[in-house]
């Protein structure tokens, strides 16, 4: 296997290094981002190199590259830059945790990220450059289309069909064989139980809070400091 050059010194860089370093055999040998965002000549103790000036250093022959870019512009930018290092050549692959437990049927494509202790059933596949953080549940024989972002504890049921480019915030559900067009957007704590077209967004209001008590007040007042 060839060593990998990750895109990107954000959050999710930070972490896709960390799960790279210590849970799997690949060995990111340096980082790149555009050259407006080079900050100096390292990063993370790795060599820190332009965008524009990563082939002559780290030719895609030799090496791989991950693009490791959070959720801006509903997935677009992380789809932007995947494309690019296609183009350049590069091969793209994909990261499971070795404690994902992902089904050995589960068919996944380029670029994407299965963290730990996801529960994904059998027959399920993912596109490109899906991302799938810890406790988000996939249902059997549901599809998610390329450069979609389930966030932790998101729950996407059987027998579903997701578009491109979707964004499942935490604890967002879809109901069994519901078809979500691409660009969607589910925010925390949503439910959709009906076929949902192309950007559609769905949200729901965050908790009020709780009359004038404050915790200790209504602790007191519940009982709940007696349990």
């Amino acid at each position: 296997m060839k060593p990998v050059v990750l895109f990107g010194t954000g959050k999710i860089a930070e972490v896709l290094l960390e799960c790279f370093r210590h849970h799997s055999d690949r060995e990111v040998v340096a980082v790149t981002v555009d050259r407006e965002y080079v900050t100096g000549d390292s990063w993370e103790g790795l060599p820190l190199v332009a965008f524009d000036e990563v082939v002559e250093r780290f030719p895609p022959d030799r090496f791989e590259m991950f693009v490791a870019l959070g959720y801006q512009d509903l997935n677009g930018l992380r789809a932007k830059k995947v494309s690019e290092a296609r183009q350049l050549g590069y091969a793209l692959p994909s990261y499971v945790h070795p404690q994902s437990g992902l089904p050995v049927d589960c068919v996944y494509g380029e670029n994407c990220f299965i963290m730990n202790q996801v529960l994904v059933h059998p027959r399920v596949t993912l596109g490109d450059n899906v991302f799938v953080w810890s406790g988000a549940m996939i249902g059997h024989h549901s599809t998610i289309g390329d450069n979609c972002w389930l966030t932790s504890c998101a729950n996407i049921s059987g027998v579903v069909s997701v578009g491109k480019n979707c964004f499942f915030a935490v604890n967002s559900t879809v109901g069994h064989g519901v078809t979500i067009g691409d660009d969607c957007f589910l925010g925390a704590n949503s439910l959709v139980t009906k076929c949902a077209e192309a950007g559609q967004v769905f949200v729901v209001p965050p908790t009020e809070r709780f009359g004038r008590l404050n915790s200790h007040q209504f602790l007191r007042m519940s009982g709940f400091d007696q349990l």
